[in-house]
């Protein structure tokens, strides 16, 4: 009951009344602690998954081949796949330059990938999921190939001129990461006024697969 927290949820009678609720980590918690058979299988699966975890700790190349696997097995294409975790490696360059400099994670990590986000696109990070219709799930993940290249050069500027001009504190940084999202700001409108498409796209992940079967559907009837 410690890990439970009273939450108002609404019921069928249309009222909201106090309901014991757990997060995800309360609830993995309660599987390890029911003695039922029933739970087993469910913890076989959470040994399973921390022995994985506890590999690619030791071996970061199995959790590379990991992603790999599972972007495939959820459909997306070679070329996006290969982009991803190229965006992944450039991410973490710049957090690694933010962190050299003493910047936090949480609440100045997001700030200033707002402001980039926002300069480049038009959109917060939080603004942008919305766009996409996007709740819990990873903003990247449902990025277009050209949303990731714009994204991609945005940070991977904001790393080289951070270790050019060397910021002395959160304000320059904030600049820093102002003037990069200005150079992705200018390669995506340039493309946009030769095609007259929009790269900020709408489009998530189950929207493009969707696109994807419609298109390959056509094909074939072709």
């Amino acid at each position: 009951m410690t890990n439970c927290h009273g939450l108002k949820l609404p019921a069928a009678d249309g009222k909201s009344y106090k309901t014991d609720c757990l997060d995800v980590q309360g609830i993995l918690r309660l599987i390890q602690s029911i003695p039922s058979p029933k739970a087993e299988p469910f913890k076989l699966w959470m040994a399973q998954v921390a022995k994985e975890r506890l590999d690619e700790m030791h071996d970061l190349e199995q959790g590379i081949h990991r992603a790999l696997a599972e972007y495939k097995a959820l459909g997306y294409s070679e070329n996006w796949i290969n982009q991803r975790l190229k965006s992944i490696e450039i991410r973490k360059d710049l957090t690694d330059e933010w962190k050299k400099y003493g910047l936090k994670e949480g609440v100045q990590f997001a700030t200033l990938t707002d402001i980039i986000y926002k300069t480049w696109s038009g959109k917060t990070t939080g603004q942008y999921k919305e766009y996409k219709g996007l709740k819990k799930e990873n903003l990247r993940d449902n990025m277009t190939n050209q949303e990731l290249v714009l994204k991609m050069l945005a940070e991977m500027a904001t790393t080289d001129i951070s270790k050019a001009r060397n910021p002395q504190n959160f304000a320059e940084h904030a600049d820093t990461a102002r003037r990069c999202g200005t150079i992705a700001k200018e390669a995506r409108e340039k493309p946009e006024m030769e095609t007259g498409k929009k790269i900020v796209s709408p489009l998530n992940a189950k929207d493009y697969f969707d696109q994807q079967q419609l298109e390959d559907k056509a094909d074939k009837t072709e």
